[in-house]
């Protein structure tokens, strides 16, 4: 039994005559009976009962039917997920993501990368810039998207966007706040901090002698905004991670060294599959 077997012999089940399926099939009727007459030895049952009219299934052709539309309708899926494989329109994506990506996973490019590949997935890991990075290293990630600052050796990376550090803080924090804080203004309150960035914090408080009252540091962007969620302090955080959180006000911070830039990154010793090259042309594309 073979797929042009099968094929031959839904065209009859369906066509209910030897002479309109082979009509259908573009062949010439010899051919077409000699085939089934094989399948039938093949299987060693009657497919069908001849009649003046033509043919009708019998119960054992009644089954085979319900398989042959399985199978073949699975050799054409196949066949095209193949192409698309070898064309680069298929797969998996393993793309590691920073806590502080924000909404990275939400952006118009990547929908317009899905909308684009729609056979595409993903399996998405989630860590910390370094935890990350180490990842990619071990060979559990083909992309990541981190943020700046971060070592740079053995990858290429694309850069996305550029954004402020601003100030997090309840709504009903205090009446007092400014609509935009200095540094000098930063020395008032108890602050949370993203310890993905205490260097650049202390480096420039210590540049202009100030002393921050530093409540406490986390791993995770989103601990900082609950605890300012909490009235606890104010969260200095990313302006994208900002936007996550609920019944907050975002407040700039005056400081133009305070800036984060996200990437794209992988190793840049490592051939990447078509798709993944797609994915990065698409997604620096849409990030211009």
């Amino acid at each position: 039994m073979n797929l042009k077997q099968l094929k031959y012999f839904l065209a009859v089940a369906e066509e209910k005559q030897v002479t309109a399926a082979a009509k259908r099939l573009h062949i010439a009727q010899p051919p077409l009976s000699y085939q089934l007459k094989e399948l039938e030895k093949d299987l060693d049952v009657k497919l069908f009962k001849r009649t003046a009219k033509g043919v009708i299934l019998t119960e054992a052709g009644k089954m085979l039917t319900d398989y042959a539309r399985q199978i073949v309708d699975l050799t054409q899926v196949t066949e095209e997920k193949v192409r698309k494989a070898n064309q680069g329109q298929i797969g998996t994506i393993s793309l590691g993501l920073i806590s502080s990506s924000g909404g990275f996973m939400a952006s118009v490019a990547l929908a317009d990368f899905q909308a684009r590949y729609p056979d595409v997935s993903y399996e998405i890991y989630e860590d910390n810039t370094y935890g990350i990075i180490e990842k990619l290293h071990q060979g559990q990630l083909d992309l990541a998207i981190v943020r700046t600052p971060f070592n740079q050796r053995g990858l290429k990376l694309n850069y996305l966007t550029k954004e402020k550090m601003v100030v997090v803080s309840a709504n009903d924090y205090s009446p007092q706040l400014p609509a935009s804080f200095t540094l000098t203004n930063l020395e008032e309150h108890p602050l949370i901090i993203y310890r993905r960035f205490k260097n650049i914090f202390t480096d420039s408080f210590e540049h202009y002698g100030i002393k921050p009252n530093v409540l406490m540091e986390c791993d995770d962007a989103r601990t900082a905004l609950y605890w300012a969620e909490m009235k606890l302090g104010l969260a200095l955080v990313p302006e994208s991670i900002a936007k996550l959180a609920r019944n907050c006000r975002i407040i700039p911070v005056d400081y133009p060294a305070w800036e984060t830039q996200m990437a794209l990154i992988w190793l840049k010793d490592k051939e990447l599959r078509p798709i993944l090259k797609e994915f990065i042309s698409v997604i620096k594309e849409g990030w211009k």
